[in-house]
């Protein structure tokens, strides 16, 4: 059986993996300080989903997001969430390389957004009708669209991974979008391009995404560095320019070993999680420290299936595992087994919040507070949201 290894499409569109067991009963296929277009809409209120007691330092901030994923606080002091929209069912067969079975192939359309959530939770869609894509039925037509976003200054930039002829939207490109203050957006570096033009050393053929499955980004320097988890890569892109460089090769040094997430550390060395292949085994996974030259080493052991990182403002680093239940062994995702972790110095892993249920993104608040999305995949529509956890000596 082919190993359905990328989390990005996985889940993030991940492809997730695509697992059947994973689509469950439920699975469904920022110039100047930002101002929400003159007409935002609300988002809609989340359907119900069955969640355990999350840890008591943890609590509901927002709902009634799609798939959302990565998110990031702006200058304005709001939170700004990728989500990955509701997918589409538009075919491209026909017209490009498709991604084989059971995987592909996709369907797109324009159901992806980005929400600006205000202090008092409240979800506005500040960015909409951007890509998205949804895995084959038979891998449980799971949704990728915007992945991340990140500020440079006052200007808001959205990483696509749900676009891309191979993902059933051909007029749009995988890549970095600026999105403007009206939610306009417009593409700055068209990375589905370049990911074809410039192919890794290890590719995973068995398991191949032309159009790669972008998952997290950070801004240092002006500067937007980007995780692609199918070609196991980290690339730096220029957005004023539209130059794209590559950082590093992963698997040329570690082998397809999925990285999702990414940071960068007072210490100016970037940290990078990994997903890891399917079936699951946990506390296989890792994080890697990068060098801003490129060299690459092990930092911490002992995780599992990471789709998120963070420091702390006390430095301490933390994980986000977005699925940490599964027995010793191989073995598929669990639901509601989310969690989140610290990584001490000494490699320790100590859980911090657990009760999560399929976490997709985590970033720092102004506050010291770790902000999580729930329900990032095989939910339905509208039961996205995020969670906010207390950390020792965050605010009250």
């Amino acid at each position: 059986m082919r190993r359905l290894d990328r989390l990005a499409s996985l889940i993030i569109a991940i492809a997730f993996l695509g697992l059947p067991s994973l689509a469950l009963a439920q699975a469904t296929p920022i110039g100047g300080t930002p101002v929400a277009p003159a007409s935002p809409v609300a988002s809609p209120v989340a359907s119900p989903v069955a969640t355990p007691a999350l840890s008591s330092n943890a609590a509901v901030f927002a709902k009634g997001l799609n798939n959302p994923r990565e998110l990031k606080f702006g200058p304005d002091g709001s939170l700004y969430v990728a989500e990955g929209g509701t997918g589409g069912t538009t075919s491209t067969n026909g017209q490009c390389t498709q991604v084989v079975p059971p995987i592909g192939p996709y369907t797109g359309g324009d159901t992806a957004s980005i929400s600006r959530i205000f202090a008092n939770g409240l979800a506005v869609k500040y960015a909409q009708n951007l890509p998205s894509s949804q895995t084959a039925a038979q891998s449980g037509s799971l949704v990728s669209g915007v992945a991340d976003v990140a500020f440079i200054g006052n200007t808001l930039y959205a990483l696509i991974t749900g676009a891309g002829c191979s993902h059933g939207v051909a007029n749009h490109p995988n890549g970095i979008y600026q999105v403007n203050t009206d939610g306009s957006t417009s593409v700055v570096a068209d990375l589905s391009k370049w990911y074809q033009g410039n192919p890794v050393a290890k590719p995973n053929p068995a398991d191949f995404e032309p159009d790669e499955t972008p998952y997290s980004m950070v801004a240092v320097d002006n500067m937007l560095y980007v995780v692609g988890p199918n070609g196991c890569q980290v690339i730096k892109v220029d957005p004023s320019t539209g130059t794209i460089t590559r950082l590093i090769d992963i698997s040329a040094v570690e082998g397809h070993v999925v990285p999702t997430a990414i940071t960068v550390g007072k210490d100016g060395n970037f940290y990078v999680g990994n997903l890891g292949t399917f079936p699951v085994t946990s506390g296989k996974q890792f994080i890697y420290q990068v060098t801003p030259e490129g060299k690459i080493s092990t930092y911490a052991t002992g995780l599992t299936a990471v789709l998120g990182i963070a420091f702390g403002n006390d430095g301490t680093l933390y994980a986000l595992e977005m699925s940490a239940g599964a027995p010793p062994g191989p073995a598929p995702f669990v639901p509601n087994t989310g969690r989140v972790v610290s990584v001490g110095k000494d490699g320790k892993i100590t859980p911090v919040t657990t009760g999560l249920n399929f976490p997709s993104g985590m970033t720092l608040g102004p506050d010291g507070k770790l902000y999580v999305s729930n329900n990032g995949f095989a939910t339905p529509p509208g039961s996205g949201e995020v969670i906010v956890i207390s950390l020792p000596g965050s605010a009250s």
